[in-house]
């Protein structure tokens, strides 16, 4: 059981360790992309896709700026720097009983942001296609 989802997230963005973040989310869980029409159903596939943008997003500057947190869900405020582009993005996170990650969105600003960020994370997860 994990007692405090928030701070897990905080360590697995601290770490970029993939084994922290499988054991943070639910075998459910699903992943709401800025830039997939779909959501991604399932731990496997929701992995994949947040450590592609862990790997796209979290450079030197990448920061949480705003914390709003319940019981059961919390949004976190984001800023980083890409190619010289100032980014600005939420992560809307919600979890089970068991504190692991069920629903998992990223919305970012500006329109070119979203641009560049389409742009990198189709070549990362074409790599490990």
């Amino acid at each position: 059981m994990i007692k405090d989802t928030v701070a897990a997230w905080h360590d697995c963005i601290g770490t970029n360790d993939p084994e922290l973040l499988d054991a943070l989310l639910h075998e459910e869980a699903t992943f709401h992309s800025p830039v997939v029409f779909t959501p991604q159903q399932g731990k496997k596939i929701s992995g994949k896709y947040l450590m592609a943008a862990f790997r796209v997003l979290n450079g030197d500057d990448f920061k949480y700026v705003r914390e709003i947190v319940g019981s059961t869900d919390a949004v976190l405020e984001f800023t980083t720097t890409i190619d010289g582009i100032v980014i600005n993005g939420v992560d809307l996170i919600q979890w089970g009983e068991d504190g692991r990650i069920t629903d998992f969105k990223v919305m970012i600003r500006p329109l070119k942001a979203i641009n560049l960020v389409h742009q990198k994370m189709a070549e990362l997860l074409a790599q490990s296609a």
